[in-house]
């Protein structure tokens, strides 16, 4: 087993870290915040993630993991140092990569031992050869140092899971010794394993989400030609899914993709593609898409509304997506700001949002409208005359048909996520929208394979 250093306790970072302690190596997580770092020690996890908490406190408990700020300790006799700090997106879409450029000086002045430096954020081609240049720079000791590019995964909600039980480890080096060193520290998880040079890792892990991003922003296009001529997108997924070439998942429609990889990945790739004289009209156009469709339903509504102002507007869901309490590129925080411009006074729901979102939009009367933060989602139906979905919890999607009809003023309401059945909710007397699909009272076909779509 390795001696190992994470820098940053992210979701990136800390995941993989307890994820290495888990299979057992001897692991220290490197932050610079001290009450974020006594917060773990205590088996609190900074971020909202299943399985996360028991696992720290179980590899805390064995001594297989521990937290520091004392980066100096925990970088001079590392075997391994992964580095998964932010590489947020600037103004012109490109990454910052100051936090890159800090730990890899501080690894650059602790280290006495040979050591590999892996680079698990997510950095434009071409970045870690930077990196190794960088750390060379400014190297004290006399030891060797190399960089490698050790892309993750993961998606927000399922990370633990997405680390111990990936499809695949990606792995980019360029020498033996680095790419032997690394494939032996990712024995322990008894996975497939893909070694590449460093920069198509690079490549691979923006080549990937980007095609993501590109299949839910083309069926959201489609969605919306669906509306026009009278098709529904549901069918045409299903229809679909079938083709093996084509594939079930992402093919759901909905109010664009969210989260802190999706928006800020194809902004990078985009970035980079105009950065050599490249243009990149496939992501470029699901970039636009994209942004179109958060709004959609805000759009919509009014086009059937005079006005918000004074209206009660139930908000239901705040999160990117479920599972997880980022806002990163959440649809709310570009539904939210407009309500609130026009006069709605919100009632929003999330099971684990609400505390970061109330950051954002503390809760009170504002210039024009108001918010205020609820327990449950039959309290922000209440009296509503509009009821906006926004993210597709469990919580949410209990909410039967009926429901809406017996709580609301007006039962008027915009799913973004599809969570009903158009027929369902015509018959319980619910006046809803939804993205891509056309009412209808046929009924379905008995015995037809289900297909589950999935998306991200």
């Amino acid at each position: 087993m390795f001696k190992i250093a994470v820098a940053g306790t992210g979701y990136v970072g800390l995941v993989a870290g307890v994820c290495f302690a888990e299979v057992g190596h001897q692991v220290t997580c490197v932050d610079i915040d001290e009450n974020k770092v006594e917060m773990m020690k205590s088996g609190v996890s900074p971020i909202y993630e299943a399985d996360l908490e028991e696992l720290m406190k179980k590899n805390y408990q064995t001594g297989r993991l521990d937290y520091t700020t004392d980066y100096k300790s925990a970088y001079e006799d590392a075997d391994a140092i992964f580095v998964g700090v932010g590489t947020p997106e600037q103004s012109d879409g490109s990454a910052n990569l100051s936090y890159i450029a800090t730990v890899a000086r501080q690894i650059a002045e602790s280290v006495k031992k040979d050591c590999l430096v892996v680079v698990k954020s997510t950095v434009p081609v071409g970045t870690n050869d930077k990196v190794e240049q960088f750390i060379h720079d400014f190297l004290i000791n006399d030891v060797k140092v190399e960089v490698a590019s050790n892309p993750e995964f993961l998606a927000q909600g399922s990370a633990v899971h997405d680390t111990l039980y990936a499809q695949r480890i990606v792995i980019g080096t360029e020498s033996k010794w680095a790419e032997n060193l690394l494939k032996d520290i990712y024995v322990p998880f008894h996975l497939p394993i893909v070694s590449v040079s460093r920069r198509s890792a690079e490549m691979i892990k923006y080549a990937s989400n980007d095609f993501l991003a590109l299949k839910i922003s083309y069926m959201n296009d489609i969605a919306n030609l669906c509306e026009l001529v009278g098709a529904d997108i549901e069918d045409v997924a299903k229809g679909m899914s079938f083709d093996e070439r084509i594939g079930s998942k992402f093919l759901n429609a909905g109010i664009g993709y969210g989260g802190s990889c999706f928006p800020k990945d194809t902004k990078a790739l985009e970035y980079i593609a105009r950065q050599h004289g490249y243009e990149l009209r496939t992501v470029k156009a699901a970039i636009e898409v994209n942004n179109e469709q958060k709004i959609k339903l805000f759009k919509e509504a009014s086009k059937r509304l005079i006005t918000f102002n004074g209206l009660k507007v139930a908000v239901l869901g705040l999160t990117f997506k479920p599972g997880t309490d980022d806002l990163r590129e959440a649809p709310s925080l570009e539904n939210i700001p407009f309500l609130l411009e026009n006069g709605a006074d919100i009632y929003a729901y999330d099971p684990v949002g609400r505390e970061n979102f109330s950051k954002l939009y503390p809760e009170g009367k504002g210039h024009k409208g108001s918010i205020k933060y609820v327990d449950t989602s039959e309290s922000a139906l209440k009296d509503a005359n509009v009821c906006f979905i926004f993210t597709d919890w469990e919580e949410i999607k209990s909410v039967t048909p009926t429901i809406y009809k017996e709580l609301m003023r007006t039962s008027l309401v915009y799913d973004g996520r599809n969570i009903y059945s158009v027929q369902e909710m015509q018959e319980a007397g619910v006046e809803y929208y939804s993205i891509g699909r056309k009412s209808t009272k046929r009924e379905k076909i008995k015995g037809a394979k289900h297909i589950e779509l999935q998306n991200s």
